[in-house]
């Protein structure tokens, strides 16, 4: 195959993608000219492609366009194999619509189009009237996937994450403990697990208000965000208590963090409408290991918990959970 002039290769920018663009893939030169002059008159942006090699390639990237209008027949990949990738990727969210235009137009070829998963089918010669019509419904079927995408996405945050904090709801966080903890058991690892409690909490919402409380559950949960590793855990376990799951961390390690994250959180007051506020927090760890259970490891860190609260709170106690029941500082 001959390489693209300079003109066609400035026709494939690094980014691909803005709203109303449009991929082209046409291996005639005069199709091509005519038809991007029209959908650019349509105030389409056109992304063009002389062969399905090409095509493929501008479809593959992330911000490729959602609306391509393909040659049935075209060198390197055509037209159809082109829609059948398409419609066996795994990506939901990435729904690209395909108008297949060509110069078959027979039942049984149609036919083929639709099954290979084009969207739409036009004839060549073909009306421009036409063509800008079956884009304008395309790029409303973009539209409204895009729209549920996102309230899909909405809906599985709500799902899984406190609306306060914006940490995983206490469901989730558990959930991500289970599955280190089976983790774990096939690598033979340890799993540090920290229960948090704000000390005085009620204090601060009898006091300030519970707008100013909210204030103050927010900041300590980006605290905790800004201090624990991108795969750790962080969970809103319920009122003022969170769960932290640090995985790979022995007791030793998993008490010496946690030390680490309550100073930071006592060195630093919050800023609120009420002013700045001082806050401690208590916390009870534990570690799991390839024979605990996730009930077994919470009864262990809340008793960590409830000593801590007891010898005075913004302290970290600990506690050696054995399967046998046994229980040691």
């Amino acid at each position: 195959m001959p390489k693209p002039t300079a003109t066609e290769e400035q026709k494939i920018p690094d980014s691909a993608t803005r709203n109303g663009s449009i991929l082209l893939a046409e291996d005639s030169p005069v199709y091509r000219q005519l038809i991007s002059a029209h959908v650019k008159e349509w105030g389409f942006d056109c992304i063009c492609a002389k062969d399905g090699k090409q095509a493929w390639k501008l479809l593959s990237k992330q911000d490729a366009p959602r609306l391509t209008i393909l040659d049935w027949v075209l060198p390197e990949i055509d037209g159809v194999d082109i829609c059948r990738r398409l419609r066996g990727r795994s990506e939901d969210d990435r729904y690209t619509y395909t108008i297949l235009l060509t110069a078959k137009n027979r039942r049984h070829e149609k036919l083929e189009a639709m099954n290979a998963g084009a969207d739409d089918f036009l004839a060549k010669p073909f009306d421009p009237l036409e063509l800008k019509a079956r884009l304008q419904v395309g790029q409303r079927i973009v539209d409204l996937h895009q729209k549920l995408v996102s309230v899909n996405s909405a809906l599985q945050f709500a799902a899984s994450h406190d609306f306060l904090t914006g940490a995983w709801n206490r469901a989730e966080i558990v959930n991500f403990m289970r599955r280190e903890l089976a983790r774990a058991r096939r690598d033979a690892t340890p799993v540090g697990i920290v229960l948090v409690d704000v000390d005085h909490f009620k204090k601060v919402n009898d006091e300030h208000g519970h707008e100013t409380g909210d204030i103050v559950l927010r900041g300590i949960t980006k605290r905790f965000s800004d201090s624990l590793r991108e795969y750790d855990g962080i969970g809103r376990y319920g009122g003022e208590e969170f769960l932290l799951v640090i995985p790979g961390c022995d007791l030793s390690t998993t008490v010496r963090r946690a030390n680490q994250i309550r100073e930071m959180i006592a060195s630093l007051p919050i800023t609120t409408s009420s002013g700045q506020l001082s806050v401690t927090v208590s916390m009870g760890a534990t570690v799991g290991d390839s024979s605990s259970n996730s009930e077994f490891l919470l009864r262990h860190a809340d008793a960590a918990l409830y000593e801590a609260k007891h010898k005075g709170r913004n302290r970290v106690e600990m506690r050696i959970a054995h399967t046998s029941g046994d229980v040691r500082r």
